[in-house]
């Protein structure tokens, strides 16, 4: 058994995870971004931890049995456990899914280590890469953060149909 196997990693909670990767990766960062210049650094970070979510989002996917924006919101208890968030559906149907995170404890664990402004990189701007991989004609529109200082997040996924061709 790999130790890196998602079963393995999800048995300690998503924030646990988080946690524990911004404990590390927060100083490697800041560290690298001393030295090499933060933009290129956290673009850097950017590119690798989006390649990361792409492949959990085909894992869920798969774990999930399929694609669709029900078995999709099917997995959210993965990110809401240990009450990392609170939220609130504000649509759901075969073709959207919307809610607004009104507590986030990943913004709240990032400010307490001191490193918010890597709270974004770390784990805000994988939500686009992971329903890229999880479903790439499901879209993610999301105008404001909790973590850029909102007073909630708001998710909407929207199953994009291919644009019917003219007879």
């Amino acid at each position: 058994m790999s130790i890196h196997s998602e079963t393995e990693l999800n048995a300690i909670g998503v924030l646990k995870r988080r946690t524990i990767e911004a404990k590390v990766l927060g100083p490697v960062i800041e560290a690298m971004a001393a030295e090499f210049g933060r933009e290129r650094v956290l673009e850097v970070a950017r590119r690798v931890i989006s390649g990361i979510a792409r492949e959990q989002g085909a894992a869920l996917a798969a774990a999930a049995g399929g694609d669709s924006i029900a078995q999709f919101a099917g997995t959210l208890d993965r990110w809401t456990a240990d009450d990392a968030l609170r939220i609130e559906v504000v649509e759901q149907s075969a073709e959207a899914f919307g809610y607004n995170v009104t507590r986030c404890r990943y913004a709240e664990m990032y400010r307490e280590l001191g490193i918010p402004e890597l709270g974004a990189v770390l784990s805000c701007q994988r939500d686009g890469a992971l329903i890229e991989g999880f479903n790439p004609s499901v879209q993610l529109t999301r105008t404001q953060t909790l973590m850029g200082g909102a007073s909630h997040c708001d998710f909407r996924y929207r199953l994009q149909r291919p644009n019917a061709t003219a007879e």
